[in-house]
């Protein structure tokens, strides 16, 4: 099923910025849970119903971009194409992305897998029936193929999709800072920010920088290199982007993969494409339009999300 941008909406910065505009409340309202971690944090969830764990279906679970979350317009989007296939759909929020701070130092990035791995063991307790098919957003789609890297045969899942990963980090850290793009940087800074001057708040002298230096942060790098590198154990942004990168684990994953890129993502640069050939059961879907996560087809007057028909589709294919 190829994607085809709405008539007269193919730019790149109009497909990315499109869905906010178009969707600026969540289709559904959640059921949320809040499940405590080995840590001494928390993780809080969003279902598209209440579980019931007697059923067969397939479960379907969101990971989310940087700084997103359940009211994403892709998130409740992708959760509720999933509810519409009578599937049970459930998002993990990322540490500190929920609306609440989380309780510890570390946050979350783009290799952090140690979350995910927890949730889907606890979600195979409580679902021991059901298979588990995964989608990760951007962040949360590279965070994903480093987690199927690592877990390869065990990943506890069918299948999986990842769209618009920045599998490449530098290079799509050196992106950002250039022309329209710089605007995306900063909205995302904003936040980041914010939620940093909370926790730094929260735990003084716990956090690697002090209220002082947070102001002076101008890009994802200085963000990555004076919080991100140091928090989670890295050199620096450098090591972080090297060690983290999904581009080089590719050849890891052992389950079906699809990949969705849009050549044209202000976000990335060709660093992300895969450039050696893939495993047979890894899926590269490469649209010369859709910018980041955006994917509207359809017209002005009646505008389409073409992920919310093309994810489910291509997962029937695995679970049928």
């Amino acid at each position: 099923m190829h994607f085809k941008p709405a008539s007269g909406l193919k730019n790149a910065h109009l497909q990315t910025l499109l869905p906010r505009f178009i969707r600026r409340k969540p289709l559904f309202t959640p059921v949320t849970q809040r499940i405590e971690t080995p840590d001494g944090d928390f993780l809080d969830l969003a279902w598209t119903e209440q579980a019931n764990n007697d059923h067969q279906q397939p479960l379907m679970i969101l990971f989310h971009g940087l700084e997103g979350s359940f009211c994403s317009p892709y998130a409740n989007g992708l959760l509720h194409a999933a509810k519409q296939q009578n599937w049970l759909g459930v998002m993990m929020h990322f540490r500190g992305c929920s609306g609440e701070i989380n309780r510890q130092p570390r946050s979350y990035h783009s290799g952090e897998i140690s979350d995910a791995t927890f949730f889907i063991q606890w979600l195979k307790q409580q679902f021991p029936n059901r298979p588990f098919l995964a989608v990760g957003i951007s962040l949360g789609g590279n965070m994903l193929v480093n987690y199927l890297a690592a877990t390869g045969d065990q990943s506890g899942l069918t299948a999986a999709q990842v769209i618009s990963p920045p599998l490449n980090l530098a290079s799509c850290s050196d992106r950002i800072q250039r022309g329209f793009s710089k605007v995306y940087q900063q909205y995302l800074l904003k936040s980041m920010k914010k939620s940093l001057t909370q926790k730094i708040t929260n735990l003084p002298g716990e956090m690697p920088i002090g209220p002082q230096q947070v102001e002076q942060i101008q890009s994802l790098w200085q963000f990555d290199e004076l919080v991100t590198a140091p928090l989670h154990g890295f050199k620096d942004a450098a090591d972080y982007y090297q060690q983290c990168s999904g581009i080089d684990k590719l050849q890891h994953v052992k389950i079906p993969l699809r990949i969705i890129h849009a050549k044209d993502d202000p976000f990335m640069t060709e660093a992300v494409i895969p450039v050696q050939p893939l495993p047979s059961h890894v899926d590269y879907h490469l649209t010369p339009n859709g910018g980041h996560v955006g994917f509207v087809s359809g017209s002005w007057r009646n505008p389409d999300f073409w992920l919310e028909k093309t994810v489910p589709e291509w997962f029937h294919r695995y679970i049928n």
